[in-house]
């Protein structure tokens, strides 16, 4: 390196790195109070680093792990700490798996940087590849059933119609039961098909608030009616970049999920929730990242999944109900990445979360009419 470049490097302001750092990051003094963060902490934390620094860390950052004195022992020899797999908690928010680094801070005695990385994002780093690899194969059996399936079973439907004009009442049972089976296959290999023939998204910029207005709106006139539906908005969400139809399949589909779940005689609440979180990202194969700040979940007090498909719901044709088909969530999974977002689930009985964490607009583009 020239001598001109060695100079430019020791002039590099060091806070510039520390705001670069794409990991929630924050310094604890000797008094476990927050003596410093970086702007990814104050997402991961929704507040201001202003606002937190003086409080007691603990006091606004849960773990759900004993690791005081492991930490005590850390500060006074010198040494990193690393605690795995625990739940993280900001108090805003329901707790996320984290990985947890200590270590002490040269040159400040009794000081000690805490990075955070959520175990979720970096678990979900080939999500988008394996959703489009699942949906591909889908799709090409959707294709299969529709030329293979769908003419035979017009015959059959046909052929039942035209024996029950000279059948006794009680034969025509067994006619009736042939073409309403038919008819319920028929039905079935449309979804299939719906599902197959998704185009990709006109992504432009969209209000989530808008998309979930409608979506409400109409749940509430039709199979959501049983149901209490909460509007839970944070009012400065910006603009989204996606295709506003396919946003409202997903979100109609979701509350259709809940609904679905719910008794139908007592029914249930809906929570529909947006907010901010800029220490979203996802990160490709290829080292390609896409920030995905804009987080919107849909939360209901059902009786959750079934332990045995929690961690396959978004697979086609893997579903919780007997008559079920296993495409709603597929197709909710594969236009999320299509737009290059994700979707996660997090369920016990009582409590059924699904979030969606999407791209933001350009600032300089208007929401499109």
């Amino acid at each position: 390196m020239s001598e001109h470049g060695s100079d430019d490097v020791e002039m590099v302001d060091e806070r510039l790195i520390w705001s670069s750092l794409p990991v929630p990051a924050i310094i604890i003094d000797s008094d476990e109070n927050i003596f410093d963060m970086n702007p990814a902490a104050e997402g991961f934390m929704n507040n201001s680093a202003k606002w937190l620094k003086g409080q007691p860390i603990w006091d606004r950052l849960t773990v759900d792990a004993p690791m005081e004195n492991s930490l005590v022992r850390a500060r006074a020899n010198g040494t990193p700490l690393f605690v795995n797999d625990v739940d993280v908690g900001t108090g805003n928010r329901p707790p996320l798996v984290c990985n947890l680094q200590f270590a002490p801070v040269q040159g400040m005695e009794g000081c000690m940087i805490l990075l955070i990385s959520p175990r979720e994002l970096a678990g979900r780093v080939n999500q988008s590849q394996s959703v489009k690899s699942a949906a591909k194969s889908a799709i090409g059996m959707a294709e299969m059933l529709a030329h293979e399936i769908k003419n035979p079973l017009a015959g059959i439907t046909g052929a039942a119609q035209l024996l029950s004009m000279n059948l006794s009442n009680g034969d025509l049972e067994l006619t009736d039961l042939i073409v309403a089976e038919t008819r319920r296959i028929v039905k079935l290999l449309e979804q299939v098909e719906q599902f197959g023939n998704l185009s990709a998204p006109e992504r432009k910029p969209v209000n989530l608030h808008d998309v979930l207005d409608r979506a409400r709106r109409s749940a509430l006139l039709g199979f959501g009616a049983h149901m209490k539906i909460i509007e839970d908005y944070d009012p400065s969400l910006p603009l989204a970049l996606g295709d506003a139809d396919q946003l409202l399949q997903v979100v109609l589909n979701l509350i259709k999920n809940a609904s679905e779940a719910a008794d139908p005689k007592t029914g249930g609440t809906i929570r529909l929730h947006t907010y901010y979180e800029h220490s979203y990202s996802l990160r490709r194969a290829d080292g390609t990242g896409q920030s995905l700040p804009l987080q919107v979940e849909v939360i209901d007090d059902g009786p959750g999944l079934p332990p045995d498909i929690r961690g396959d719901v978004f697979d086609p044709f893997v579903s919780g109900r007997e008559n079920g088909t296993g495409l709603g969530l597929a197709l909710v999974s594969k236009i999320i990445s299509d737009h290059d977002g994700w979707v996660a689930v997090d369920s016990v009985p009582g409590k059924t979360r699904f979030r969606i964490s999407l791209p933001q607009a350009p600032r300089k583009q208007k929401e499109s009419n």
